[in-house]
């Protein structure tokens, strides 16, 4: 599987982006995608994903309410829209394609990952 993501950019605080994952390859049926961000100095940590088992969608807590994860199934893309962004939400963010997705956005079994794409936020 491939990806490829896009839109990263620079925002203003408050302000909103949208990030794209275009997947292709075989096996993306038995796949899904989550995305991940990595702040300067910090580890990288889990944002979001889909599960595939019954699409529910996922969001770790600092993101809760500001992005909404979502697909394109026509198109195999994946999204991650991002509104009201705040300045520690400043980091690459990387889409994924894992076997499983659960609570707390717990991508797990991931097989392939996407170029980082950066995103920051500041006035």
């Amino acid at each position: 599987v491939q990806l490829q993501a896009s839109g990263g950019g620079l925002v203003q605080p408050g302000g909103s982006l949208r990030l794209s994952c275009a997947a292709s390859g075989f096996g993306l049926d038995y796949l899904t995608i989550g995305w991940f961000r990595q702040a300067p100095g910090k580890e990288r940590e889990e944002v979001s994903c889909i599960s595939r088992r019954d699409g529910s969608l996922h969001y770790v807590d600092s993101v809760k309410d500001r992005f909404t994860i979502s697909r394109d199934n026509y198109n195999n893309t994946w999204y991650l829209q991002m509104n009201d962004l705040k300045p520690e939400d400043t980091a690459v963010y990387y889409c994924a394609a894992g076997a499983g997705c659960y609570p707390g956005a717990d991508l797990v079994g991931v097989l392939s990952w996407g170029q980082g794409t950066l995103v920051t936020v500041s006035s």
